[in-house]
């Protein structure tokens, strides 16, 4: 029988199946004594929780005020729009603008902090009590302070959008009441627990709607005060800590009874001196364990979850989740949802006949959760390094029966290898795991088990026993996913771990594969972030932030209506003619039967696509390359082919500079890169080398590892290039996509009436886009703008005009390329050539 309070399920002994299970209501734990006279119970008493949740929120309300500030900097507009909103909406309640502000506003604080203190008080919450007043006193002068420094040392339109008919500048800037009482209720306890709690913010956000609508208060003050409040509320709670109100001694002894259970003794197991979890209750995390003796003698292990504690794992399964890619993670957000889910888990496992810790039964009690284990079935910790062929055979074949039942444990580390009493091997610690799971994650299990084992026992012994275990075609099959995001960190951080064991077990489930398979095996990308990603995506912001600040999107559209029609038409035209020289420049040196006309368009559509992350050059490269493997290359010859094509538009590039500039007398190019400077570089880059080269360990790695890749490497590429009908072929396209491109900026001067030699345009503006593009900003953006307009402009083309050429090149070169080349990039997808 269960109660709203609590819950239970369980095994009942086969003596007692026709007892009726006592109704359970939370009592106090002094109360509960006299219940259970015979009952012994041995517990400390109940710790102050620093719940690692309340610094994650306080940190999520600054970062939220900051946001306000910023959009009432930034986006005055809208934060006015919405304030004339609610002015208007106040015009149908004419009798708010009757309303005395102060004596409102006095009301509510007075009716608040009156009516949570009583509660508090007969709860007998002393500490609280007094943590709340204390937060009343110093959310006033958090935000008296915060008032002080926005108001002489921010800008007038800030101070003007918080400043309301209620505040003024200085000190009172800011409607200090908002933060006091957002401070008082955040200490006073969980809205959810508290009803005075609950009504107060209701009472609190109320006020805050009325005051908006008669203009006491502005919008972007009021949520800056409450986020200053929170802020402060949540950085003292965590201080003080928060109590515990979980079950404790006798309501544990409460708890068990509903499911079978009549304690004789409960004794409390000392914490680990780490914190570690134990095997005891499968590996269970922040758990507290109890030793239970029942009346018949029988002996059995508590594991008792609290959700204060329990919010630190949910906290990490949400960061699992943000950060993996296409992996399912859970995410249990109360304890109630993790030990349930662990039960089942342990329960089916054993169903299957799969050795695990045995649990008798779970039940649950106001803010824990418990589950209780039968401890005649023990299991014992492993030391993997001492493992036999045997012993990880076993326990690779104990997985392998899992997934064969869609069990998946998520987090194979050294702690979860184990042995029972009787000798069997067990993978302990399933938690986390999950059933009915992906392909995806009983991969990552194999991953994560090849990767411990070849940490403790080499990888030629574990890739030998697996082949016995799961086979060459699983093996090979997981190829894609040996990398270190698949490695969970506490394997990471054992002895004997490091960087190159992955590399060196992907290396040797390569060696099972087929040469032309292993090639074609594309690393899976498992996490959304890391550092290359991080990198792009400061760069993109700084690119947007340019183009928003400095050259104005107004300014662009004004550019291109401008523009005269026709030669916009032709400047698209020459847009065309690139790609059709890039895609020549490519296939030229494909096969004749692998050589698609319409799929390699589409590929050099693509590339627009991928300028929206990649930095110029390094997006046609990469889809250059996709498409070659794709198309039947392996990755030796398509990386050869990919390069000839890059060392052919290189070469073509620097030519026609060199040929136009003697022709025209044109000496833009050495006056742009003094000699001096130029022999700097080198003696830079040649003192760089021979430095690296001078340390042993590193001239070794070249030698051994890179060189002999090099060597391979420039064969093919060499042997790409000695193709003199290929070469010509490739020559010719590049020949068209720089020409194209020089004479689609000649065009869009044109477009504004300025009339300049399209070989001389050429040179300049070929000249100017190499050096633009090699700053690292997705498709040069930012970069090439400033160089194509520094660059016109010192040769005689007005400012105005040279930056309105510009932006209607890079609108129709960049940014319509993009839609263009998602389109693409689908039909490639679709087709299977990406």
């Amino acid at each position: 029988m269960t109660t709203p309070n609590s819950s239970g399920s369980g095994r009942v002994p086969s003596d007692q199946t026709d007892v009726q299970q006592p109704s359970i209501e939370k009592t106090p734990e002094h109360a509960l004594a006299s219940r259970f006279p015979n009952v012994k119970v041995s517990d400390v008493a109940p710790k102050r929780n620093h719940v690692t949740s309340d610094l994650l929120h306080a940190g999520a309300a600054l970062v939220f005020g900051i946001l306000v500030i910023l959009v009432a900097v930034y986006l005055h507009g809208l934060t006015t729009g919405v304030e004339d909103d609610a002015h208007s909406a106040s015009q149908a309640f004419d009798w708010l603008v009757d309303l005395p502000s102060s004596l409102l506003q006095q009301l509510i604080v007075i009716s608040i902090v009156v009516g949570v203190l009583i509660q508090l008080v007969l709860n007998r919450e002393w500490l609280q009590s007094a943590c709340s007043v204390g937060a009343l006193l110093i959310g006033f002068l958090v935000c008296w302070g915060v008032s002080e420094l926005l108001s002489y040392h921010s800008s007038a339109m800030l101070i003007n959008t918080l400043l309301s008919s209620g505040t003024r500048v200085g000190p009172s800037l800011l409607p200090d009441f908002y933060a006091a009482i957002a401070a008082f209720l955040t200490v006073a306890g969980p809205r959810d627990t508290r009803s005075s709690v609950k009504w107060s913010w209701n009472i609190l956000l109320a006020g805050a709607v009325i005051f908006i609508m008669t203009s006491w208060s502005s919008l972007p003050g009021v949520l800056v005060a409450i986020c200053i409040g929170r802020m402060v509320g949540l950085s003292i709670r965590f201080g003080v800590g928060t109590k515990n109100s979980g079950a404790w001694g006798y309501q544990i002894v409460q708890a068990l009874s509903s499911i079978g259970l009549h304690p004789a003794v409960l004794d409390r197991r000392p914490e680990a001196s780490d914190h570690a979890p134990m095997l005891t209750d499968d590996l269970t995390d922040h758990s507290r364990l109890y030793d239970l003796t029942d009346e018949s003698g029988v002996h059995y292990v508590v594991s008792v979850l609290d959700n204060q504690v329990q919010i630190t794992g949910y906290f990490s399964q949400l960061w699992q989740l943000i950060r993996l890619n296409g992996v399912a993670v859970r995410h249990d957000r109360s304890a109630v949802s993790a030990t349930h889910h662990h039960y089942s888990m342990l329960l089916g496992l054993r169903d299957i006949d799969l050795t695990c810790a045995r649990p008798y039964g779970v039940c649950d009690y106001g803010e824990s959760s418990i589950v209780v284990f039968e401890h005649r079935e023990t299991i014992h910790a492993v030391d993997c390094r001492e493992l036999d062929d045997t012993e990880a055979l076993s326990l690779m074949n104990y997985l392998q029966r899992a997934h064969q039942r869609g069990f998946t444990h998520r987090q194979i580390t050294a702690d979860t290898i184990a042995r029972s009493a009787i000798g069997d091997m067990v993978i302990a610690g399933w938690q986390n795991g999950d059933y009915a799971s992906t392909t995806t994650n009983i991969t990552l299990d194999k991953v994560q088990l090849l990767t411990l084992f070849s940490t403790m026992l080499g990888i030629e012994r574990t890739v030998s026993l697996a082949r016995r275990a799961w086979g060459e075609s699983t093996l090979i099959s997981l190829i894609p996913f040996v990398q270190k995001a698949a490695v969970p960190a506490a394997t990471r951080q054992m002895e004997g771990w490091n960087k190159q064991i992955v590399e060196d077990l992907r290396t040797a489930l390569s060696k099972l594969a087929p040469e032309e398979v292993a090639e074609s095996m594309e690393q899976v990308t498992l996490t959304r972030f890391n550092a290359r990603s991080f990198f792009g995506l400061v760069l993109l912001v700084i690119a947007v932030y340019v183009m928003l600040t400095q050259m104005r999107p107004d300014e662009m559209i004004r550019a291109v209506k401008q523009a005269n029609l026709w030669w916009a038409f032709v400047v698209m035209l020459f847009g065309f003619l690139a790609w059709v020289g890039s895609a020549m420049a490519l296939g030229a040196f494909m096969d004749r039967d692998r050589r698609r006309p319409f799929g390699l368009l589409c590929s050099q559509i693509a590339a627009g696509f991928t300028a929206v992350s990649m930095p110029a050059g390094i997006g046609p490269a990469f889809v250059n390359l996709q498409y070659l493997r794709k198309s039947g290359y392996r990755n030796t010859t398509a990386t050869a082919i990919m390069s000839a094509v890059l060392a052919v538009q290189g070469v073509i590039t620097v030519v026609l500079l060199l040929l136009i500039g003697i022709f025209t007398g044109r000496n833009t190019l050495s006056g742009m890169i003094p000699t001096n400077t130029l022999i700097i570089a080198i003696a830079v880059v040649a003192l760089a080398i021979s430095v690296i080269m001078a340390i042993p360990s590193v001239r070794r790695k070249i030698a051994n590892k890179y060189l002999p890749l090099v060597k391979s490497y420039a064969r093919s590429l060499l042997e790409t290039l000695t193709q003199p009908r290929k070469l010509l072929g490739s020559v010719a396209g590049s020949l068209i996509l720089n020409l194209s491109t020089g004479f689609g900026f000649w065009a869009a001067l044109m477009a504004f009436g300025f009339n300049m030699n399209p070989i001389e345009t050429t040179f300049i503006f070929l000249l100017a886009n190499t050096l633009g593009s090699a700053v690292p900003t997705p498709g040069g953006l930012g970069a090439v703008e400033a160089a194509l307009s520094v660059a016109f402009s010192a040769v005689g083309v007005p400012a105005a005009l040279a930056l309105s050429a510009t932006l209607l090149y890079r609108v129709v070169f960049y940014w319509l390329r993009i839609p263009l080349g998602a389109l693409a990039m689908k039909w490639l997808d679709k087709h299977n050539l990406i």
